[in-house]
């Protein structure tokens, strides 16, 4: 029997936003801008994960015809693999929307999503959408079609299924439904207090060649996305190449390409296209209304009289255009169009802007110096009226000078009640496959809002306008240089529990340790005390800096606390009130922002018949794995092997050998390592992959196991799925725990994936199962003895099972380990 008790520790999560700081453009991109100014069209690519879109369409889109060009990704691709760390689930997810924003900075789209959570692999939109809240992810479409107003809508994939994944199916069929639901006044009211119901000219297929399959045909509408632009000195599949290279969780760094690259097309709905994207849209200003073409005959002659070398001598003319589209009817347009001119005479004038903190850390209640700076890099004649930073306004009414760097403190009152700075789609508890997001307004945003921004007022050529710029934490790295973050309000205190498993045997309550680890990240008046709830006479007492009652900046305090297996823990108080229980995970990789967040921490307690055989492991680090910790939970001592120590030292002293996920996939080195492993296992050994992708290290095979076997993509994503015995004999099924059909109750996410197909008959299948609608798998777990030892392929996603404490996972890894000491 099995008991599972949860430890909330009562802690919270914060994100970080952009690492860029202020950006200039250079002259040629400016000319670019102004000739976006004459371009009112937009198109509105959709997907259903970051690395779905077509980045070298959006490219094109973007660069070459001046579209307002927008990807819309149902999911944050929560559920996929990381190759480049050990997060997952919504930490993978803040990744790949950061790898996303890196790769629209590039290629010169726009990013939304919806709330929908990546539940990993789906076969079928039927099993997507048993899953997905079906009607909250239209509505997000909807809304998102509403807002952004797009006159092509542009999906990856079909709704017929060609597309794989039961997502990608399920992001087709939702789009063509909001493509109509969108203009119809009935439906989703309560988006209209904020925009109009909107009706776009067609909704097209961007039919595919790759994988095997080819969806493309004569017939099919097509353009060539594969132009050269001069002015950015590279082809759109140049560009798109180091758009899509930002995907590097999902191992997708691509080589560019040049030349004609040929886009087909299918419509879904509206009207077929003919001879451009684009027919039947009027793209010209006179969409705004009798005006617009004196508007546009403004825009030309700018464009015209524009100079690459001196582009400030366009700011007078750009502040004349900003002033006439004010006296336009309001529209989508209007408001589109001047803050695209309002930015383009910020990068005429070389206006550099910024408002920093030597600190990346605020706290509530708590008074801030930051320096703001302004540098006219022009000559023309400019006056710094204001700054505003939250409701706090400072008064300058200055000349900016040229090329004069006006530095300006600032002091910035934290509110005691100040939120902290989390991520808007993680500040509430999300349902089981989707975020919650309660504010209308948020939905589709794709960032995290910053905790401050500063609105500088700057009267420009007799012209008001207002720059926006987020305050950020700015510091030099000896290796980097400089560095611009996002700063970010934290609690004084953050605390986090661990271990993250905590394993007690059947019938054992006792003997396992919790610690509890704060960092104090900001003086605190006071004693701080810790309360543990739920354990009979447990306590820790009040903990204070020694001789002076106030606690200073430290790295690292540790309590440890020893505990049973029943009861809860709550972090409580200290004695001013106060209540600290946030812990703090900071993500750093060197392609996106340092991604900083709060979340409320949680302990597992298992308490299960479980028993093991061995005791020392070998573990060969994979891509995006906590296995080890999880068998250090389990009793077992784990050694990190690196390319050094597998091929040196005496392989003998492990009683089994583990690679992780993908190890043979990313480690290059284990080719060398296969004479050493191979005899490691003849000589008595238990050698345990688990799944990699395919049988290639790089662009040779990999030598994984003593005997052949391919790796398939095959999977069984039903993680309820019948599971029966191939064999009910084998050892693996009985020592030294005795697996039923019980063990695999309470599975998440998925059973098993790329499966081993093709093996060698002196390999055994261990289980068969299938997914509704499918024939039997027996490729999931494949064993088989070599010499002395044996050798075993996990499909079986252990990966996920073990980090989420399931029992029945937990107990079949240990017979799996314990292989060869059955005698």
């Amino acid at each position: 029997m099995k008991r599972i008790v949860y430890f909330l520790f009562s802690i919270c999560l914060s994100v970080a936003a952009a690492a860029q700081g202020p950006r200039s453009w250079s002259g040629s991109e400016i000319l670019e801008g102004i000739r976006k100014l004459n371009v009112l069209g937009s198109v509105l690519y959709l997907a259903a994960h970051p690395d779905d879109e077509n980045t070298r369409l959006i490219t094109y889109l973007a660069n070459e015809k001046y579209y307002r060009t927008g990807y819309l990704s149902l999911t944050r691709g929560d559920g996929g693999q990381n190759l480049i760390g050990e997060e997952q689930g919504i930490e993978l997810g803040l990744i790949r929307t950061q790898e996303l924003l890196a790769a629209r900075r590039i290629d010169g789209g726009e990013q939304f999503f919806t709330r929908a959570f990546d539940f990993g692999f789906s076969k079928n939109p039927e099993e997507t959408f048993t899953i997905w809240n079906r009607g909250l992810v239209l509505s997000d479409v909807v809304w998102v079609i509403r807002k952004f107003q797009p006159d092509v809508i542009i999906t990856r994939f079909p709704t017929t299924g060609e597309g794989g994944h039961g997502h990608h199916t399920a992001s087709a069929i939702l789009a063509n439904e909001a493509f109509k639901i969108a203009a119809d006044t009935s439906q989703y009211l309560e988006q209209l207090k904020y925009v109009k119901p909107w009706q776009a000219r067609r909704i097209l297929w961007n039919t595919f060649n790759f994988g095997g399959t080819n969806t493309t045909a004569p017939s099919q509408f097509k353009l060539d996305a594969g132009g050269y632009n001069a002015s950015l000195g590279k082809s759109y599949g140049e560009i798109a190449a180091l758009s899509r290279s930002q995907h590097k969780s999902q191992g997708f760094g691509s080589a560019g390409t040049r030349g004609e690259s040929w886009e087909y097309f299918k419509t879904t709905g509206g009207s077929d296209p003919v001879t451009d994207l684009m027919d039947g849209v009027d793209l010209s200003w006179n969409r705004v209304g009798p005006d617009g073409k004196a508007i546009s005959n403004i825009i030309s002659k700018i464009e015209e009289q524009f100079s690459v070398l001196n582009p400030a001598a366009s700011v007078k003319s750009l502040a004349a255009l900003y002033q006439q589209m004010k006296q336009l009817p309001d529209s989508y347009w209007k408001q589109k169009k001047m803050s695209e001119v309002r930015e383009l005479i910020l990068q005429c004038c070389g206006l550099f802007l910024r408002v920093t903190s030597s600190t990346q850390m605020l706290f509530p209640d708590d008074t801030v110096r930051l320096n703001a700076n302004a540098i006219n890099r022009s000559g023309e004649k400019m006056i710094l009226k204001t700054i505003r930073i939250g409701d706090q306004q400072m008064n300058v009414n200055q000349p900016l000078e040229q090329n004069r760097n006006q530095v300006l403190p600032v002091t910035l009152v934290v509110a005691k009640d100040a939120p902290l700075t989390q991520p808007y789609w993680l500040r509430d508890r999300m349902a089981p496959a989707n975020y919650t997001v309660n504010d209308q307004q948020k939905i589709g945003i794709p960032d995290a809002i910053p905790a401050y921004n500063a609105a500088f007022n700057i009267e420009v050529a007799g012209v008001d306008l207002t720059f926006t710029e987020p305050v950020r934490y700015h510091a030099t790295d000896p290796v980097k240089g400089e560095m611009y973050q996002p700063v970010i309000v934290a609690p004084r205190i953050t605390v986090q529990l661990s271990p993250k498993i905590l394993l007690f045997q059947k019938g054992i309550t006792t003997g396992k340790k919790l610690k509890l680890d704060f960092a104090v990240h900001k003086p605190l008046p006071g004693q701080l005390g810790f309360g543990l709830d739920g354990f009979p006479g447990a306590a820790v007492t009040a903990v204070t800096d020694t001789g002076t009652g106030i606690f200073i900046p430290v790295s690292n305090r540790r309590l440890t606390q020893p505990v049973t297996a029943v009861g809860g823990f709550v972090f409580e108080k200290n004695t001013a009130a106060d209540h600290y229980n946030q812990a703090l995970k900071s993500i750093h990789y060197d392609h996106i922002p340092y991604i900083n967040y709060f979340f409320t921490d949680s302990v597992k307690l298992l308490n299960i018949d479980l028993k093991t055989a061995g005791k020392k492991i070998g573990y060969i680090p994979g891509a995006g794995d906590k296995v080890p910790e999880v068998l250090t939970a389990m009793g077992y001592q784990v050694v990190t092997l690196d390319r050094n120590r597998l091929l040196t030292t005496d392989l003998s002293e492990y009683d089994a050998i583990v690679s992780g996920v993908r190890a043979y996939n990313i480690h290059e080195w284990l080719n060398e390592a296969y004479d050493r492993l191979m005899a490691y296992v003849r000589n008595g050994g238990n050698l345990i992959v688990q799944y990699n992708t395919n049988n290639n290290i790089g662009p040779v095979k990999a030598k994984i196991g003593p005997y052949d076997f391919s790796i398939s993509r095959n999977r069984i994503t039903d993680e309820h799925a019948a599971v029966r015995f191939a064999d009910p004999t084998l050892a693996v099924l009985h020592y030294p725990n005795e697996i039923t059909g019980e063990d695999f109750k309470g599975w998440v996410q998925e059973r098993s994936t790329y499966h081993a197909a093709n093996w060698d008959a002196q390999l055994k299948p261990v289980f068969v199962m299938h997914d509704p609608g499918e024939g039997d798998d027996s490729g999931a777990l494949v064993t088989g003895r070599y010499g002395k030892g044996h050798f075993t392929y996990c499909g079986i996603a252990f990966f996920r099972q073990l980090p989420a404490a399931v029992p029945g996972a937990i107990r079949l890894f240990a017979n799996i380990v314990a292989l060869n000491k059955n005698k």
